[in-house]
């Protein structure tokens, strides 16, 4: 089977793409990655500037589903909660560390950074649970890819970063990681360190040997969990959204949090319930969230 993988063209995106085509080889597939250009990359600016993560997919769902390419893979927390008509996502591979991580050269420890330090990050989601745990540091927006903000640290333009594990992780250079903040501090986007393995939902053969070459299960239910936790929230435009599952020996423990575009409103709370139930705990967790909120607003 002839199987042509489209993914963006900078290095975390092919480095992942190129783990998913080893499985899809190991299963017996003739694996090709096409590499192409979205808007996001061709953009100089922060995350938030960029019109969000969507930018980062568009084109690749398009290719997908016009038949130029046979899997998109993209990194699950840039993939919306509705999926565009005709493509479905296949596979979840098995999920990296989804933890923030703290980056640093002056301290190993965010705690212990110097006061009116400035700490780099890409995106409001960082910033605003950053902006209560240290109030003292001035927080600075980044663009460019992992090793862009490694290298804006190296030269002095920035004290530290907070960035996702995963991106370090990937690259191959964990040791730069000073600390894996837990989630008990920083909650990570929905879906960060996972990857969505997407397919035609037409070609139902190409999805069960995806599913089956690629899939990791206990990554997946994770992953919906997260996900239904923000597609419940969907109605609250502009609203800051982070959500992280974990699994534990009583069964799933998932973490949201809200927050308001302004930082003004600010909750994060938990829900547990079983493996089977992980969409459910995720709307659970939202409607239970939303409630208390309206109750606190009255």
């Amino acid at each position: 089977m002839k199987i042509v993988i489209g993914t963006r063209k900078s290095q975390i995106p092919l480095i992942q793409s190129r783990s998913v085509a080893q499985l899809l080889s190991q299963a017996g597939a003739d694996v090709e990655i096409r590499p192409i250009e979205t808007v996001g990359d061709t953009l100089d600016v922060a995350l938030e500037d960029r019109g969000g993560s969507s930018v980062f997919v568009r084109e690749i769902d398009e290719s997908l589903i016009k038949g130029e390419i046979d899997v998109a893979i993209h990194d699950m927390k840039d993939v919306a909660v509705t999926l565009p008509e005709g493509v479905a996502i296949a596979a979840v591979p098995e999920r990296v560390d989804p933890r923030e991580a703290f980056v640093s050269t002056q301290s190993r420890k965010l705690s212990s950074l110097a006061k009116g330090s400035r700490i780099g990050v890409s995106g409001p989601c960082r910033a605003v649970q950053l902006a209560r745990l240290r109030p003292d540091a001035e927080i600075v927006f980044l663009s460019g890819d992992v090793e862009a903000r490694l290298r804006a640290l190296s030269a002095g333009e920035i004290d530290a970063i907070v960035m996702s594990a995963a991106g370090p992780l990937r690259i191959g250079v964990p040791k730069v990681i000073a600390e894996y903040l837990p989630v008990e501090k920083i909650v990570p986007r929905a879906g960060q360190g996972a990857l969505a393995v997407e397919v035609r939902s037409e070609a139902r053969e190409l999805v069960a040997f995806v599913k089956k070459a690629c899939h990791h299960r206990a990554s997946g239910v994770t992953v919906l969990a997260e996900r239904a936790f923000v597609r419940a929230l969907s109605a609250m435009h502009g609203a800051i959204i982070a959500a992280n599952a974990d699994i534990k020996p009583s069964g799933l423990l998932l973490t949201g949090l809200i927050a308001s575009e302004d930082w003004t409103m600010f909750a994060v709370e938990r829900e547990s319930g079983p493996l089977e139930a992980a969409s459910s705990a995720g709307t659970k967790l939202a409607e239970k969230m939303v409630s208390h909120l309206q109750k606190k607003a009255q």
